[in-house]
Formats: C-alpha cells, sequence, structure tokens
C-alpha cells in the first residue's frame, strides 16, 4: 500500500490517542487511518511497505497480552498470528508509552518486544530516540545508548508530548516515505 500504516496495542486508551495524533499529523495523503491490533488481521499490516508501531508499557516490560494480564487482546496475540512473516523491505518505526517515576527500572520497556519481533523477520527499523530529558535508572528499550523508538511519558512530562512527537514525526516521516517510492 503507497501510505504509512499505524497500527497500535492499546489498554486504556493512551497508545490509541497518540496514534491518532500521529494520523492527524502525518495527514490522510500520506498515513492510513491508525489501527487496534485487537481486531487486525496479518493481511492489515503486511499491505504496508512502511509502518509505525505503538505499544503501551505493561507489566515487567513484557508484551502487553493476556499473558501478561491484559484486559483483551494486544500485542502478542497479534504478533503470534503473525506466525514468523518475512518483513524484508519493511521500514517500522517505533513508539512507546511509559512511566518513568513508577517504572524507572523498566521504563518504557514493552517497545523492546515489538524491536525484538520485527527485526527478528528482517524489518528494518527507524526512528531511534534519545534517552535525555527522561529520568530512569535503566529501559530494556535501550540499544546502543538510545531508544529503539519515540518514548511518550504523557503522565509525568505531558508538557513535552507535543513537541518530541512532532520532532520524531519530522525525524521519520522521510524515512518512511523513501521505502514508499
Amino acid at each position: 500500500m503507497n501510505k504509512i500504516g499505524i497500527f497500535y496495542g492499546s489498554e486504556e486508551g493512551s497508545t490509541r490517542a497518540i496514534a491518532e495524533v500521529m494520523y492527524r499529523f502525518l495527514g490522510d495523503g500520506i498515513a492510513a487511518p491508525p489501527i487496534d491490533v485487537s481486531t487486525a488481521r496479518p493481511a492489515d499490516l503486511l499491505q504496508y511497505d512502511a509502518i509505525i508501531a505503538g505499544t503501551p508499557s505493561y507489566g515487567m516490560a513484557e508484551l502487553p497480552g493476556r499473558t501478561a494480564g491484559s484486559y483483551g487482546a494486544n500485542w502478542e496475540e497479534f504478533l503470534y498470528r503473525l506466525d514468523e512473516p518475512d518483513l524484508k523491505g519493511k521500514r517500522i518505526a517505533l513508539f512507546g508509552l511509559g512511566n518513568q517515576a513508577l517504572y524507572f527500572d523498566r521504563f518504557a520497556g514493552s517497545m523492546i518486544h515489538l524491536y525484538r519481533f520485527f527485526r527478528g523477520f528482517g524489518a528494518e527499523i527507524v526512528g531511534q530516540w534519545s534517552t535525555e530529558g527522561y529520568h530512569f535508572t535503566h529501559s530494556p528499550a535501550v540499544v546502543d545508548g538510545r531508544f529503539v523508538g519515540l518514548v511518550i511519558d504523557h503522565h509525568h512530562q505531558p508538557l513535552l508530548t507535543k513537541d518530541r512527537l512532532v520532532t520524531w514525526l519530522v525525524e521519520v516521516k522521510p524515512q518512511l516515505l523513501e521505502r514508499l517510492r
């Protein structure tokens, strides 16, 4: 498909809200409306060559899903249905939510599971994000000194959310659009 696909897992609606802001920022001409992975089919994701994927942070830096105690289906169930996909040629940017005050020792840790899954099946991951300005002791989502994608802590840094979103989208948009040409 010749648009950026936006996929998210959400427990209480915060990740969905961020995905919708991203969609509005990018515009309908560039991005497709966000899709909740709890209702998505594998073909929905596989039709896109450029993807933004977002996850809430859950449990002990677990992949959100029923095994981790999610209320309903989430990334765990969706990724299981993908059943070893060939993601070569796909470019994926990740974003995750986290709470650095309560979970300072595993901040935004769920995002690492998406990173490992997509990368493990051949996707190119773009959109790494600086750890500067956050206050945490450990995050599984830090690789080579940077987050594997954008991290939003809307609970404790709500005034930074908009600037972080816009800055990140300005950075990843050309990288994702390049895959669509």
